[in-house]
């Protein structure tokens, strides 16, 4: 079976299918609407063959459903047929819950996603949850999110923002009393070290999440949230 993963980001959508290595992207946005969205989509993968689809999605998903409409792109996801659009059958995940999907080696892991905000994820002997941690209460009323996420990366030292880093990792890892942390997001790549106890995720495993969750064995012991 072969299965279009769409990763979807607040600054690039990435697809690929999973019988090739290509990975393909366009920009996404403010601006960008669910229906322009799946019509680059099928623009971009014309020439592909595929089966299902997969959308990671960055915001709150429920029993499969987009819950509420992405901070940071357009209009028009949450009451999108995304398989009448695109011909196929389609399921949607939490697009940090995707990449953790990705990377996960067993146990009990906790996934954090660095990237325009800070994505969350709970694996427990193969049951995915995805969280909205990032939005709790950190400092001075200011959520997690707010001291790790790309803005804070800009509004500060890179120094600063990689300590809060690892102080963020150490509190949510002692709350999720989580084995090992798999730090993922485009933005991993800016610390100078890891925090102890954590692991380096890429990107690239999204692709893999996408793929397995269409597994059956993994499907039937993942909570879609």
């Amino acid at each position: 079976m072969k299965v279009l993963v769409i990763d979807v980001g607040g600054t690039n959508i990435k697809i690929k299918v999973s019988n090739k290595e290509e990975i393909r992207k366009f920009p996404s946005g403010p601006d960008l609407s669910a229906k322009q969205m799946v019509s680059a989509v099928l623009e971009n993968s014309e020439d592909w063959a595929f089966d299902c689809v997969t959308i990671g999605f960055p915001g709150p998903v429920v029993n499969g459903k987009i819950k509420n409409e992405p901070v940071n792109l357009g209009t028009g996801w949450v009451n999108m047929d995304f398989e009448k659009a695109l011909g196929k059958p389609v399921r949607i995940i939490n697009d940090a819950a995707m990449q953790a999907l990705g990377c996960y080696e067993g146990g009990r892991m906790l996934f954090l996603g660095l990237g325009t905000g800070l994505g969350t994820t709970l694996i427990v002997d193969g049951v995915v949850a995805a969280l909205e941690a990032g939005h709790l209460p950190f400092k001075k009323n200011r959520s997690f999110e707010h001291y790790v996420g790309v803005k804070a990366l800009n509004r500060t030292s890179r120094k600063h923002w990689q300590e809060n880093v690892f102080e963020v990792v150490k509190i949510l890892k002692d709350a999720m009393v989580a084995d090992y942390v798999v730090l993922g997001g485009g933005n991993v790549k800016k610390l100078d070290e890891l925090p102890p106890g954590t692991k380096k995720g890429d990107n690239h495993f999204a692709f893999l999440g996408g793929v397995r969750f269409w597994d059956n064995k993994a499907n039937t012991k993942t909570k879609k949230k």
